[in-house]
């Protein structure tokens, strides 16, 4: 088993498929919410105007209107532009072919129930809208402050050997979903924290390996897989740059090369969604200490 989790092709949703037996010929009005994608709205940048202070004026996160509107990953907002603004927080996805509801839910994490209500109770279409990113505002460190971790998980910056997201598999003509990226590094480099944190796992764990995972403020957490070598204990606290371990090839790998396999999810009422790290790698590397 590899960290690209397989789903099967499950029917859809029986209640989507077959009418219930017996219905009335004037069924009850749909007591689902109209999709969320046919709700996005679209708001022109005015002069003054900031990512920060156009999601608090939706009471969205930076990161949701980014997901929406790539082109503000630069940081860059033009005045005059057009952003498009969802309902609420959560991220847009391509649907890959053949998909149901209950393959996103594993995939992200996210109740296959609460997901089909979201998108109008309807049939999957070619892209649906997760709901659940909920960053907690504990802390000195609000959402709006957030501008990324503060460091980088390895000493150099990696080449990507697998990246995040659905990708076909041609030796099983199946789609598989990578919940993280893989940094190419040699056997033996140190891994580092990306932000101070708290450890909350610092063990083997199934195909991960080798494994640390570090909470950090604003309800998010970072996860480091198929380590050779762990220097942290559960409860403990780090610091940006600190050492947590070195690079190894535990556990079951998609890559035969030697790599840290690296993961950034956000607390949600859900649990742990799966995010792209590559979101939140805005830092250069900085020496292990």
């Amino acid at each position: 088993m590899s960290l690209l989790r397989w789903f099967p092709i499950f029917a859809t949703i029986i209640g989507l498929v077959f009418p219930a037996i017996g219905s009335k010929a004037n069924p009850p009005e749909n007591d689902c919410p109209p999709p969320a994608l046919s709700r996005l709205e679209k708001h022109k940048v005015v002069a003054g105007e900031t990512l920060e202070s156009i999601a608090n004026q939706y009471n969205l996160f930076p990161e949701t209107l980014i997901g929406f509107n790539p082109s503000l990953k630069a940081g860059i907002i033009a005045v005059g532009s057009e952003i498009l603004i969802p309902p609420f927080n959560g991220i847009r996805i391509d649907v890959p072919a053949g998909s149901s509801w209950q393959d996103l839910a594993e995939a992200y994490g996210v109740r296959s129930d609460i997901l089909f209500e979201v998108n109008g109770c309807q049939q999957l279409s070619q892209q649906v809208f997760l709901p659940g990113v909920n960053w907690s505002r504990q802390g000195t460190q609000t959402v709006d402050s957030y501008t990324g971790f503060a460091g980088y998980p390895l000493p150099f910056e990696a080449p990507i050997g697998l990246s995040y997201g659905w990708r076909s598999d041609a030796s099983s003509e199946s789609r598989q979903f990578h919940s993280g990226i893989d940094l190419l590094a040699e056997m033996g480099t140190v891994v580092l924290s990306v932000d101070a944190g708290t450890v909350a796992f610092a063990s083997t764990q199934g195909i991960y390996g080798r494994l640390v995972v570090i909470n950090h403020q604003g309800g998010r957490q970072s996860r480091y897989a198929h380590l050779q070598n762990m220097s942290v204990t559960v409860g403990q606290q780090v610091q940006t740059g600190d050492i947590i371990g070195t690079v190894g090839v535990t556990g079951s790998r998609d890559l035969e090369q030697p790599h840290l396999h690296f993961e950034v999810r956000y607390n949600s009422p859900l649990g742990w969604v799966a995010q792209d790290p590559q979101l939140h790698l805005q830092s250069k590397p900085t020496a292990g200490r």
